[in-house]
């Protein structure tokens, strides 16, 4: 992927396709740098300093932030500044536990409506996860992990949940960075292959279980919400 770099910042750059508004397009490609991490816990933002290295107006920037702010991503300062804001042990515990109740629900939610090529849809998209992994490419492993889920719980046609699972990626992105980058070291089993299984079975139980253990194998890499915020002075 393409970067965008200043100073202190260096974002991944995604394609403004024909038409697409500067609010919206400013919009996607902070929120996608949120959900892989690339902004980390603590580090300032300014207005205008996104519009320069973006190259727009303040406005679409304004109004981007405005957004993320709504749904948690990032946090407001008085010196018109934002931040991705700071964890707690609490929070964290919390949004996890969130995770896993929502996901597994709709996982087996999805389950009666997946077909044969929603699932060779899901094995190519786990085949490219391994392949990120391999490459060390943290940014799009996360990306496409998100892409995975997405895609096993919009097979439910009448699903109402996802833009609420969204937000809670946003609020964990950074922290789920250090899970994708520790893959190598932790994944002894691909839990996708497990839910791919379960799919393929039509075992609700077992679907449910497979995405539980995924989120549960993430969350397992990080030890304290202090050694998160070490590991982003270390990587700053």
């Amino acid at each position: 992927m393409k970067t965008l770099k200043s100073a202190d910042l260096q974002l991944l750059m995604i394609e403004r396709t024909t038409g697409m508004k500067a609010n919206q397009w400013v919009y996607q490609l902070l929120r996608t740098n949120l959900l892989c991490g690339k902004i980390a816990p603590g580090i300032p933002l300014t207005i205008r300093g996104l519009a320069e290295v973006l190259d727009v107006s303040p406005m679409p920037v304004r109004e981007a932030l405005h957004r993320l702010a709504c749904e948690g991503a990032v946090e407001a300062k008085n010196n018109r500044r934002v931040i991705v804001p700071m964890m707690t042990a609490e929070k964290f515990n919390e949004l996890c536990e969130l995770r896993i109740l929502i996901e597994t629900h709709a996982a087996e939610k999805a389950l009666p409506y997946i077909r044969e090529q929603d699932i060779a849809n899901l094995e190519l998209l786990d085949a490219s996860i391994n392949e990120a992994v391999q490459r060390g490419d943290v940014e799009t492993t996360s990306l496409l992990n998100q892409d995975f889920h997405r895609s096993l719980y919009s097979a439910n046609p009448n699903q109402i949940v996802v833009p609420l699972i969204e937000s809670l990626w946003l609020q964990l992105g950074p922290f789920s960075r250090i899970a994708i980058s520790k893959l190598e070291k932790i994944y002894i089993v691909d839990r996708h292959v497990e839910a791919i299984a379960a799919l393929k079975q039509q075992n609700g139980f077992g679907l449910r279980r497979a995405i539980e253990a995924d989120i549960r194998d993430g969350i397992a890499s990080i030890k304290t919400v202090e050694g998160i915020h070490n590991y982003f002075k270390g990587v700053a």
